[in-house]
């Protein structure tokens, strides 16, 4: 039976994306054809689908969503760059260092690659341009850093993957020969997130300097000064602070994640209007047009996907899968290979949090069978899959590049394949030491 509904279920799925379906489409059409198939009421369908999208969690989505939204309108997000910038100075390859360091700061605020990326990138690719940078290296690594912003919290990805794993625990047979797992909890992810992030930044500015070695790129023409840093960072205190209100106040306890983005959004309303005096009407009412349209395409993908997954569990799925690669080899590296390969193959084709609605079900029962933990998973996870955003031929973060440089997609996917490469050697390092994701949430206490 088993057999018979991986065939029916991914056949059908793959079927309709090979006809150019749309995904949310080809996630409901062969998830209906299954439960025809199982004499399944197909009433159960909108009933789970319903249940997915009515979490408290997943409240803390749409409000990060317009929160980053907001922060670009009001001004806080050129603040940020400005503060990022003061830091490249002379330096070799400079402009570009301060590029992947804006994407941090703007990570910690939006959690999403996209919007990282079309924020810095709209300031960041036409300077570095002015100051003789290719235009395919400015926006390469633009596109390639704007992946940071699904890895450093808050991280929407993140935060899917906390929801999704929260009804996956361990099974005893897990239990039994790994001892007790952790809880997955959305703080707990985030602040595991920490250190990967800047791991992986590293590994961009290393990939960055070799580069602008190579091809004479320089830092800004202004030179580099205390004074400058420190009148950045005054005008940009505001915006600095943004990221420490909302990680600070979940961390010590004082709100939940989803309350974080609540005040996130009332802290930048707040600033845009009375301190920077930036964000007008017309500003907000576009804030949310934009919010609203990537709520409802993120909820429909989640709408489907949800009950695609839960089929999968319901029918043991997961199990034999789990099964199959377990019977292939038992040692934890060369599983994490399989996984992390796996997983940079299905970015490149899937959007990412269909990806993670559709693989945990799948994949988490594969990290606990070889003892590996749920809160390391997902890092790994999230940053295996931020590689696809700078990937073709789906890399969404490539398409905003293109649309602000003016240049082709293949022109900037080659110069972003040494980014990725740098990536990819620094997520096997994630993954091959635990420690790097776990060590600050037992710091914490968590």
């Amino acid at each position: 039976m088993e057999s018979q509904i991986i065939l029916i279920l991914f056949g059908s799925f793959l079927g309709l994306l090979f006809i150019g379906a749309p995904i949310t489409v080809a996630l409901g059409v062969s998830t209906l054809i299954s439960f025809v198939y199982l004499g399944e009421n197909p009433i159960k369908f909108v009933q789970i689908a319903y249940t997915s999208v009515g979490s408290f969690p997943l409240m803390a989505l749409p409000a990060f969503i317009l929160a980053g939204a907001l922060m670009e309108a009001a001004g806080l997000s050129r603040r940020l760059i400005n503060v990022a910038e003061s830091f490249a100075g002379p330096f070799t390859g400079g402009m570009s260092a301060a590029t992947v360091i804006a994407c941090l700061f703007f990570g910690a605020i939006s959690g999403s690659g996209p919007a990282t990326t079309a924020a810095v990138g709209m300031l960041m690719i036409p300077a570095m341009i002015q100051r003789g940078y290719g235009k395919g290296f400015a926006s390469a690594v633009t596109a390639s850093a704007g992946g940071l912003g699904i890895v450093i919290p808050p991280s929407i990805p993140l935060i899917i993957f906390g929801i999704a794993a929260l009804g996956m625990p361990p099974p005893p047979a897990a239990v039994e020969a790994h001892g007790t797992f952790q809880s997955v909890s959305i703080p707990k992810l985030f602040i595991a997130g920490f250190v990967p992030a800047f791991v992986i930044a590293g590994s961009l500015l290393v990939m960055n300097y070799i580069i602008a070695k190579k091809h004479n790129y320089s830092g800004t023409t202004d030179g580099w000064s205390a004074r400058h840093i420190w009148c950045e960072l005054y005008r940009g205190f505001w915006a600095l602070m943004a990221p420490v209100v909302i990680l600070g106040g979940i961390y010590s306890g004082f709100f939940t994640p989803t309350e974080a983005a609540i005040v996130a959004i009332f802290y930048t309303l707040a600033v845009g209007a009375l301190i920077y005096r930036e964000l007008s009407w017309e500003k907000l009412f576009n804030a949310l047009e934009t919010t609203t349209w990537l709520t409802g395409r993120v909820l429909l993908i989640m709408f489907t996907a949800t009950v695609f997954g839960r089929l999968l569990v319901e029918n043991q799925i997961p199990a034999v899968i789990a099964q199959g690669m377990l019977a292939f080899t038992d040692n934890i590296y060369i599983i994490w290979t399989l996984i992390i390969l796996f997983l940079l193959f299905v970015g490149m084709f899937m959007e990412t949090l269909a990806t993670i609605l559709i693989l945990v079900p799948v994949m988490l029962p594969v990290a606990y069978s070889v003892g590996i933990d749920p809160i390391h998973f997902g890092v790994v996870m999230i940053c295996t899959l931020g590689i696809g955003f700078q990937t073709p031929p789906l890399g969404e973060n490539l398409f905003i590049a293109s649309g602000i440089s003016r240049i082709s997609i293949e022109h900037i996917s080659l110069r972003a394949l040494p980014f990725a490469l740098v990536n990819t050697i620094a997520i096997f390092v994630i993954a091959f030491v635990p420690e790097l994701s776990l060590w600050l949430p037992r710091f914490f206490g968590y």
